[in-house]
């Protein structure tokens, strides 16, 4: 009798590499990267395994990093927004941050040179960006406003640090959370206005009353990716405070030990829920925990409409206020970092805060200093009164620095709301998300109207273009919003818009002109910076922005015959233009979705001849490629080429 041992489980590529190598792994080598530079270093090295040390190589811009902070509850000192801008400040206009909707910053322009001197200020001033990458927890988020928001229920800031120091070894890195099948968000909620997005994260731990005591239920799952996106629903389990730490640890294992690591796109923690059911899965927390939990409380205390925390506040400490700080789009530059930092020295207690809008809190400024601090010429770049439609406006990076983005989004956004405000007079703020791909980083389903990059077909061209989300609601009773249509050209856009603030939000025709100082009017309205970078926004005033480079002629494009097997049309064509936009073109349909090869959706079976790949398909298992399959928005043909489409 032949006995036949179990077949391994199959793994992605993804999953070989970590097992080759973990993350943390190149933390002792980046003496040595920086010595021989980008270009000399391992591809994986380089584009994957420093991820987990929060430094992301951008393809868009090869040999200026992103740096990517770990900010737990999004607090921050003075001196340390002041050790951020000093090492963004080295690079020019090449160097500045961006406010993510994880309230954390990112640093952009890193040179990988640089690095050793960098992670060594950041351990003098008690930052850190380790494990803020790839299949990591990612910045665990919490109420802004802990400790200061009167009406707060639990103050929150040592619990999110607590989950973090358990998670990243007091951020000296833990391998034991360095291998996750895909990445992981948690939020910790304080107060009644779901200030967290608590439906978009894999644990999110919700204030609820039980038998009078004040705890929390637990949602498990929530998420956005490409394929899929799903809100977080009820573990059925309640824990007081004291609990919260265990059973973070307890799920984050029961996960990495049982999360798929096979199809990627089905790797994210609700795979395995679905899978297990809800009961199956409490029962391993559980048996991992070593306790019984207590079923969650029938009601929880989010009962209030979301606040944007901008404006003066009076504090629960008498005498003192915050104000909240409207940052457009989240992005600033080293000048700006270093007048909040003086900001919050000068008037406040040294205390910064972001938002996951993107904003900025300072706190703790007495009634006696509040008058000066309102004075301050950046509170006329950064208003603390932005208009409608600029108050809520939330963008991801966009094409002009992320490969996965389809389109421009900051700029794009920026200045279509510019132009809204302009045109409409509109009664309440709007929020208005947008996300340069499928992977929904600027969380397009949360909004009012989202709007999420694509591309589409106009005159025979292909374009940039968006699809139009709406229904979003955020606060008590949040729900995700729905995909109402579908591949709107981007300059038809703002028609599209003007007619849904007007019919479903009762703007109205201005009928006399807006004021000068427009709160989106983000280049015109930085009047202590007086140029502009190539990238539309204000540059520190010191630099001299840098003529472009000539463009490279490119070639010229390569004849091509293109056979749609299944459809029975052929297409005399070239290779400029991807066999996803010639199906398209060609009246063949294929069903798409990211178009930059990170989903794996426009997925078609190649029957004969060859392609070339304009960009890594992330997207293709490789069960899938073996078979003959490719992903068609990213490949174009060499010559003859048959599908079967």
């Amino acid at each position: 009798m032949t006995n036949t041992a179990p077949a391994a489980p199959k793994m992605n590529k993804f999953e070989r590499f970590k097992a080759e190598k973990d993350g943390l792994a190149v933390l002792p080598e980046l003496s040595h990267f920086a010595q021989i530079g980008w270009e000399a270093m391992d591809e994986t090295d380089l584009t994957q395994r420093l991820k987990w040390l929060g430094l992301f190589f951008r393809p868009v811009t090869p040999g200026k990093f992103m740096l990517r902070m770990r900010m737990p509850n999004g607090i921050l000192s003075g001196g340390q927004m002041r050790v951020l801008a000093e090492v963004i400040q080295r690079y020019g206009e090449d160097g500045y941050a961006d406010i993510t909707t994880r309230q954390n910053i990112q640093l952009r322009g890193i040179r990988i040179e640089d690095i050793p001197d960098i992670f060594n200020r950041f351990q003098q001033a008690g930052l850190t960006s380790v494990q803020s990458g790839m299949d990591n927890v990612r910045n665990i988020t919490g109420s802004p406003v802990a400790g200061l928001d009167a009406d707060e229920l639990i103050d929150t800031r040592g619990l999110v640090r607590k989950v973090q120091d358990m998670i990243t070894n007091n951020s000296q890195g833990n391998p034991a959370f360095t291998n996750l099948p895909r990445k992981f968000n948690i939020a910790i909620a304080g107060g009644r206005d779901n200030s967290v997005h608590a439906e978009i994260n894999d644990i999110a731990f919700v204030p609820a009353y039980k038998d009078g005591k004040l705890g929390f239920n637990v949602l498990v799952g929530g998420f956005f990716s490409a394929k899929r996106c799903a809100p977080a629903i009820s573990m059925n389990v309640w824990v007081d405070h004291t609990q919260v730490v265990d059973i973070s640890e307890a799920i984050l294992i029961v996960y990495r030990d049982n999360g798929s690591r096979a199809n990627r796109h089905q790797s994210r923690m609700m795979w395995l829920i679905d899978d297990w059911g809800v009961e199956r899965f409490r029962a391993a927390v559980e048996t991992q925990m070593g306790v019984t939990l207590q079923a969650a409380a029938d009601k929880d205390e989010f009962d209030w409409d979301k606040r944007d925390h901008l404006g003066v506040h009076a504090q629960k400490q008498p005498g003192l206020n915050f104000v909240g700080i409207h940052v457009p789009v989240g992005r600033f530059y080293a000048n700006d970092m270093l007048e909040l930092a003086r900001m919050a020295e000068v008037y406040g207690s040294g205390e910064i805060r972001l938002t996951v809008e993107q904003n900025v809190i300072i706190p703790n400024i007495p009634d006696s200093r509040l008058e000066s601090f309102l004075a301050e010429p950046l509170l006329e770049v950064f208003s603390i009164n932005p208009d409608p439609l600029a108050r809520a406006l939330v963008s991801c990076t966009g094409n002009q620095f992320c490969k996965f983005a389809l389109i421009e989004t900051k700029n794009r956004a920026v200045a279509l709301i510019d132009e809204l405000e302009d045109e409409l007079d509109v009664p309440k703020p709007v929020r208005f998300h947008w996300t340069g791909c499928p992977n929904s980083c600027g969380q397009p389903q949360v909004a009012d109207i989202g709007l999420m990059g694509t591309k589409t077909r106009k005159d025979g061209k292909t374009v940039e273009a968006v699809d139009l989300f709406m229904g979003g609601k955020v606060g008590k009773d949040a729900v995700l919003g729905e995909k109402v249509q579908k591949a709107i050209p981007c300059d038809e856009l703002k028609d599209v818009l003007k007619d849904i603030l007007i019919q479903q939000f009762d703007a109205q025709p201005r009928s006399t002109p807006r004021s000068p100082k427009g709160t989106a009017r983000l280049a015109r309205q930085r009047t202590v910076q007086d140029t502009v970078s190539p990238n539309g926004f204000a540059a520190p005033a010191s630099v001299t922005p840098a003529a472009p480079p000539a463009p490279t002629p490119a070639a010229a494009a390569q004849p091509a015959v293109v056979t749609f097997a299944a459809s029975g049309k052929e297409v005399n064509c070239d290779d400029s233009q991807s066999l996803l936009e010639i199906a398209e073109a060609a009246g063949v349909e294929i069903e798409s979705s990211c178009q930059s090869g990170s989903c794996g959706t426009c997925m078609v079976k190649l029957i004969e001849g060859e392609f070339r790949y304009e960009a890594d398909p992330d997207g293709l298992e490789d069960a899938d490629a073996a078979s003959g399959h490719i992903l068609t928005c990213i490949a174009y043909p060499v010559g003859k080429v048959v599908l079967d489409a």
